[in-house]
């Protein structure tokens, strides 16, 4: 077995694993446990009552962090005319129509969000297999095909997080960075639980929220206290 390294044995011994901590106390804790050389990202862990592959019992979503994500994300917006000038104007990172499609299809994906006027479909919806498979094609659902582009690359540039759950009923996302405040990771993580728990789908039955965790990117994860965490204390 391979032996842990000062910096993770030291976190380990500030976190015990078998404890579930209330929220202030486990983002204190990460914060102090977040030693790398980099700003690491604190990340949500969310095993929900649900079972993904029935249409009824799917979770996805989007939320707005209060305090931001800490994160760049650039942003692609499939706009014409007066629409594409409010995208630039609002700050998105590349602007287009048929030529955004074709270097799409050639292999260039240098964005993180991708957002569309209702318009351009028709050609955006050609890029569903390359789109796709990296959770970037935009959906009415996700505020990401809107006649509103400005508002909604302000929001992708502003703190907001999709989520959706996977195979296993599990949702994870980046919730800020280690160097946020106390109080700017807690609100994150309150925000992000509540968006969770408004989407719980009409097929859940039972629990739907069985374990909440977090992490930073390189300690080991801790649990959350529920009631600390949903507000039903």
């Amino acid at each position: 077995m391979a032996k842990l390294g000062k910096r993770l044995k030291g976190a380990n011994e500030k976190i015990n694993r078998d404890r579930e901590y209330p929220v202030a106390e486990a983002v204190k804790v990460l914060k102090e446990c977040a030693s790398a050389k980099f700003d690491e990202t604190i990340e949500i862990s969310m095993n929900l009552g649900i079972d993904p592959r029935h249409a009824d019992q799917q979770v996805r979503g989007v939320v707005q962090l209060p305090a931001g994500t800490g994160k760049t994300v650039r942003v692609a917006v499939f706009a014409r005319g007066d629409k594409a000038d409010e995208a630039k104007a609002a700050g998105a990172d590349i602007v287009g129509a048929e030529d955004l499609a074709e270097a799409i299809q050639g292999g260039e994906m240098n964005f993180d969000r991708c957002i569309a006027t209702p318009d351009m479909m028709a050609i955006v919806g050609r890029l569903g297999k390359v789109l796709g498979p990296r959770g970037l094609m935009p959906n009415p659902r996700l505020g990401t095909v809107t006649p509103d582009v400005a508002t909604a690359v302000q929001g992708a540039k502003g703190g907001e997080v999709e989520f959706r759950a996977e195979k296993a009923g599990i949702v994870h996302a980046g919730i800020g960075k280690a160097s946020f405040s106390e109080a700017d990771l807690a609100a994150n993580l309150l925000a992000f639980v509540d968006a969770i728990s408004r989407a719980k789908p009409t097929g859940s039955k039972g629990t739907y929220i069985k374990k909440v965790s977090i992490a930073s990117t390189m300690s080991p994860g801790l649990k959350l206290d529920l009631s600390s965490a949903t507000g039903n204390a």
